[in-house]
């Protein structure tokens, strides 16, 4: 029997990175399932490179892209941010909410109970994305954080974690669910698998992503200068990326005398930035299940990342390819290993095969869609 279609508006603070690129493969899914789908996010941050971005995603939006300033901290704004929001969401008349990361969990779970409360028919879900599991137990922001999420725990219809760590590390740190939960995992769609061959003159790392601390682009600045020492000759590498942390890396490069051999480019396409290096350095200091590496092992590059979040449910966790975040030298000798052992790359990734197998973008709609429906007919 043929099942109606869902309206779903996804929920999220900042269009930049693994979130985003989540709701878009969601989106665009599920619209071609026929679904009508919308986005509700912030309006002070992206780039031109997100503008593009949401271009592409427009003609899957039949419910409309919403956006308004949502900050990033706690602040009485959130307040005007929350009245603004379920405004534009009642109007939208959603089936499903679901929130991604710490404020599209509040925005989710908090207008979907006050929609219940008027007898709407919506069923609220969550996705923490890392977000508030960041924080440390020990410290008194992170206390108040993981208070926070045990109430919202009880206005939430399922939470569907991306990797088995961000599940156990919400179980750890906050308690183990009241509401359903299950464990997707992230998808990235047909497009994005197949080689990438760098182009003439690629440099021999590149990172890509967010410039921000918890990422690690200055962890990945003091390993290119040990791998530097270690091989015994200079080397290049690239930056590509916006953040908030841009201008202390461009000082960091600086400092160490390594401006003609680190570049920084703006955020681009990924596929375009792959083809920038062969060899892509993930050295977060935190992560869940970070898109960036799906993408590079889609595309067939030599994977460096930190050991952290659900990246080892992806290499291994006996991975040659994994370091301890934050380990300067251990990042430099793996480095060096992959830029000098002939074969490094098809002993150490996984198979284009296997990969394809376990992260796709229509196993995660589906399994997604099957969880939206299962929790929409308990109400």
């Amino acid at each position: 029997m043929n099942q109606p279609p869902l309206r779903i508006v996804h929920c999220f603070r900042s269009p930049i990175g693994g979130i985003f690129r989540h709701v878009r493969d969601l989106a665009e899914q599920h619209s071609k399932a026929g679904h009508k789908v919308g986005i509700l996010c912030d309006s002070t941050t992206g780039s031109a490179h997100e503008d593009r971005l949401f271009e592409q995603i427009m003609p899957y939006l039949e419910l409309g892209l919403t956006r308004l300033p949502i900050r990033r901290g706690v602040t009485p704004g959130d307040l005007v941010a929350l009245s603004n929001s379920y405004k534009q969401i009642k109007a939208l008349q959603p089936d499903i909410l679901h929130g991604h990361g710490a404020k599209g969990g509040v925005v989710a779970r908090v207008i979907g109970s006050l929609l219940r409360a008027k007898r709407y028919r919506v069923a609220r879900f969550y996705s923490p994305h890392g977000g508030s599991l960041h924080f440390s137990r020990g410290s008194a922001s992170g206390q108040l954080v993981f208070a926070a999420e045990r109430v919202l725990d009880r206005m939430t219809d399922a939470i569907s974690f991306v990797c088995d760590y961000e599940q156990r590390t919400y179980e750890n740190k906050i308690g183990k669910p009241r509401c359903h939960q299950t464990r997707i995992y992230n998808g990235i769609s047909d497009r994005d698998f197949g080689p990438i061959i760098p182009e003439a003159g690629a440099a021999d790392f590149v990172y890509v992503g967010m410039l921000r601390d918890l990422k690690g682009p200055d962890v990945f600045i003091e390993a290119f200068a040990e791998t530097e020492r270690l091989v015994g000759r200079p080397l290049r590498a690239l930056i590509v990326g916006d953040g908030p942390d841009e201008a202390k890396y461009r000082q960091q490069i600086e400092m160490k005398g390594l401006a003609r051999r680190i570049g920084m480019l703006a955020a681009m396409p990924v596929r375009e930035a792959f083809a920038k290096s062969d060899i892509v350095v993930v050295p977060s200091r935190a992560e869940a299940m970070p898109y960036i590496v799906l993408e590079a092992l889609a595309a067939e590059k030599a994977l460096i990342a930190s050991r952290v979040g659900g990246i080892p449910e992806v290499l291994g966790t006996e991975s040659q390819a994994l370091v301890e975040p934050g380990n300067v030298q251990a990042l430099a000798s793996v480095m060096a290993r992959a830029l000098t052992t002939p074969g490094w790359k098809r002993d150490t990734m996984p198979t284009p095969d296997s990969f394809r197998q376990r992260f796709s973008a229509v196993v995660m709609a589906r399994d997604m869609e099957a969880l939206y429906r299962d929790r929409l007919a308990q109400l």
